[in-house]
């Protein structure tokens, strides 16, 4: 800007003191007195001072008056001179429009006043200023707005909106932080061009790493380009400031599949520059008891999720099921999930019902690369993991080797998983992981547990307190179980059905100990492994059956629990029938007063299937 004698400037929010001219006379609003001068404001940030000595008469503050720069100092101090103008002076407003800055060279410019444009992802009112969580292509950062503690600064900003913010970078408790002078919301072409700048550096920014999996594996190498799909979902979801829920099945599967996923996504939130509140507003781990999202569990995340928008101003969260979330059970929560447009990916290895996939933004499942169960959650959710944030591979290495020993893989791959870890953990520690996670689970009842389970995986620094606990653990589990199974197993009763497989049913709700561990479901697994040890060779279904509900465990029998399901809800009226799980491996629920009936029924069906001898 050139001097001049006849203009009156007017510096505007972007402006700074590159952009102020020795010689040239400015508006200005005075801020306060002092013995020895005026100070004033040349705009919402840049302060001089008026020497008594050229103060031409008295002041109130916050009049507008006129000056005269005569010196900028080295240290940035500027000396002014009252002036009176006279006619014929002209008033200028200067905007200084600036360059934006991008928010990741933030750094870079600390102390000095910058412009950005960016999308307002976070709105979080504090007792004192008001502050803007802020990403563009680059990344995030916040900005703070005072006009009063307490009060809303800039009440026409809203979540989502494209602004341009004018204010100095500042040092708050060694963060990074905008100090905001002015906030403006984009006009709609304005908004547009930012909007897809962000879009697609964002996406791109997303991309997974293309890493080899741990394994060679047929049906992972066909998941593949799904497996990235959810991983730059996940990704994007961190860049842009939206939070994700967790919600996994509360087995040693699903809990391995979920901590790698957990510790991914807590690593790149790090990366980032979150601290643990950033941690805590942007991820959520949350165990469900069923194998499916009950509507018990979407009620509580919508609770949460809509508290944090009040509260904090988040976006609404991103949704991500971990072996659970492919059947038609799903599908009520997720019609709920809808009303408010959660996005839902999900990762899991139940045999899937085609009617889920309209509610889902991507749907990993081996069964749609011609596996099946085998290939569990938590190889999967090891190998997702590894491609959202590649640096956790150590840590989380042997977690698919205890996913497969947990879900009793029979799949190629869980010798694979196995080897891979054999010189630091055996098959009989993986099992006892497993087992350990299973235990702590059923007391920690819907709790993530995140420190013990941690402990247990042994992922927390510290391998002696790690054998101390699973050993524990382990220990307390066995006797829990030895003690049902010995109160169980007289009770037993058995039968032949006529497709040649020995069927075993016991009633758990009268002939095993309620509410401690093993809970109905694992008792019955522990008693169909018993049991197919003393009928080596021979196909064995057990039923653990319960006052509204039977667990099927089977070995040899080429069932298919999702279809009985839906034929006896059919077949049954006022049953009330329904369920799932593997298709070998599940449950089925129904009214009390109509349990004869529809065991029977099963049975019927069961017999029906074909057999491996």
């Amino acid at each position: 800007m050139e001097k001049s004698d006849n203009v009156v400037y007017r510096l505007g929010p972007n402006c700074e003191l590159d952009d102020i001219v020795v010689g040239n006379i400015y508006e200005v609003k005075v801020q306060g007195f002092a013995k020895f001068g005026t100070f004033v404001y040349l705009n919402s940030h840049i302060k001089g001072l008026i020497h008594v000595s050229n103060v031409k008469s008295d002041h109130k503050e916050g009049e507008v008056l006129y000056v005269r720069v005569n010196n900028i100092r080295d240290n940035g101090n500027i000396d002014l001179e009252e002036v009176v103008l006279e006619e014929g002076y002209d008033v200028k407003a200067l905007q200084c429009k600036k360059s934006p800055v991008r928010l990741s060279d933030l750094k870079n410019k600390v102390g000095r006043v910058i412009s950005i444009d960016a999308e307002v992802a976070q709105i979080k009112q504090t007792t004192g200023p008001t502050i803007f969580t802020l990403i563009d292509e680059t990344g995030s950062e916040n900005a703070a707005a005072f006009i009063e503690a307490g009060k809303r600064a800039y009440p026409e900003v809203e979540l989502g909106d494209m602004v341009c913010l004018t204010g100095e970078v500042m040092m708050r408790n060694g963060q990074l932080q905008v100090e905001a002078s002015n906030i403006r919301v984009l006009s709609d072409e304005e908004k547009e061009e930012v909007k897809q700048r962000i879009a697609i550096a964002t996406e791109e920014r997303a991309k997974p790493a293309d890493i080899p999996f741990l394994i060679e594996s047929e049906v992972l190498e066909k998941l593949k380009p799904e497996m990235q799909r959810v991983a730059q979902i996940i990704r994007k979801a961190i860049f842009t400031n939206q939070p994700v829920v967790l919600r996994h099945h509360a087995d040693a599967d699903g809990i391995v599949a979920a901590v790698s996923v957990e510790k991914a996504i807590i690593s790149l939130i790090r990366e980032e520059g979150g601290d643990q509140d950033t941690e805590s507003h942007l991820f959520k781990r949350a165990p469900s008891k069923a194998p499916f999202y009950e509507i018990e569990d979407v009620t509580r995340d919508l609770d949460f999720a809509l508290r944090d928008n009040v509260r904090f101003g988040q976006k609404m969260p991103l949704v991500l099921m971990m072996d659970n979330g492919s059947t038609e059970e799903d599908e009520p929560s997720y019609r709920v999930a809808k009303v408010y447009d959660l996005p839902i990916v999900v990762v899991d290895h139940h045999h899937p019902d085609k009617s889920t996939d309209e509610y889902l933004e991507a749907h990993v499942n081996p069964y749609h690369a011609g596996g099946d169960f085998g290939v569990t959650a938590g190889m999967l959710g090891a190998e997702l993991a590894r491609m959202i944030y590649p640096g956790i591979e150590d840590e989380i290495k042997h977690f698919p080797a205890v996913a497969a020993v947990g879900d009793r893989s029979e799949a190629p791959e869980r010798e694979k998983y196995l080897a891979l870890v054999a010189d630091k953990y055996t098959e009989d520690d993986c099992k006892n992981i497993a087992l350990a996670l299973d235990y702590e689970q059923f007391w920690l009842r819907f709790n993530d547990g995140r420190e013990i389970i941690k402990d247990i995986l042994n992922i927390n620094n510290n391998p002696e307190r790690h054998k101390k606990l699973v050993d524990l653990l382990v220990r307390e589990a066995n006797l829990a179980i030895e003690e049902q199974l010995d109160t169980s197993l007289p009770h037993v009763k058995d039968r032949l059905l006529e497709n040649g497989s020995n069927l075993f049913t016991i009633d758990v709700e009268i002939f095993a100990h309620r509410f401690t561990f093993p809970p109905p479901g694992k008792t019955s697994g522990e008693i169909h492994d018993l049991l197919c040890k003393q009928n080596e060779g021979k196909p064995v279904v057990t039923l653990g059956i319960g006052p509204d509900f039977a667990v099927i465990r089977s070995r040899g029998v080429l069932m298919n629990i999702p279809q009985m399901v839906r034929e006896l809800r059919d077949e049954i009226k006022g049953g009330g029938v329904n369920g799932g799980g593997h298709l070998v491996v599940g449950s089925i629920k129904f009214v009390e007063g109509m349990r004869d009936i529809v065991v029977e029924k099963l049975i019927e069906k069961i017999g029906q299937f074909p057999v491996e001898i």
